[in-house]
């Protein structure tokens, strides 16, 4: 437990310089303006990383939102949140991307304190000028 708060708080630390999708930039020119509602994803690359950092942050009401609405029935925002909670977001690697795929590993710590990667092809697709995360296969 000790070592999963200790990499939770560092981890927080480090998210004031830099954006939790490993882009480099600020998450307050990053990221947030998208979780905001500041500004829109103007990519399926962006919303993508903008969803990996809206689990970093635990904001399921975002990632609820930027799910397909043909897809969110599917989806609770209960669930969502407690499963951003239960794990400890590391790194995000993004490995190739398309206008409308990306392909993607998401490093994590699990509940049990084990390192677990999750390597997804996601589809997204663009409505009335938003990007949503339509599914994935991983």
């Amino acid at each position: 437990m000790a070592l999963f708060l200790f990499l939770q708080n560092n981890i927080k630390k480090m998210s004031l310089l830099n954006c939790y999708c490993g882009s480099g930039k600020p998450f307050s020119n990053c990221c947030e303006p998208y979780i905001t509602g500041k500004e829109k994803a103007p990519t399926a690359e962006a919303l993508m990383r903008s969803r990996y950092s809206a689990y970093a942050v635990c904001n399921a009401d975002y990632l609820w939102l930027t799910t397909a609405p043909k897809e969110r029935r599917h989806h609770s925002k209960t669930a969502i949140l407690e499963w951003a909670k239960s794990n400890q977001w590391i790194k995000l690697e993004v490995l190739k991307a398309t206008e409308a795929t990306v392909e993607f590993k998401a490093y994590y710590i699990d509940y049990n304190l084990e390192a677990q990667i999750h390597h997804e092809n996601s589809r997204f697709i663009n409505q009335g000028g938003n990007w949503y995360y339509l599914d994935g296969e991983y």
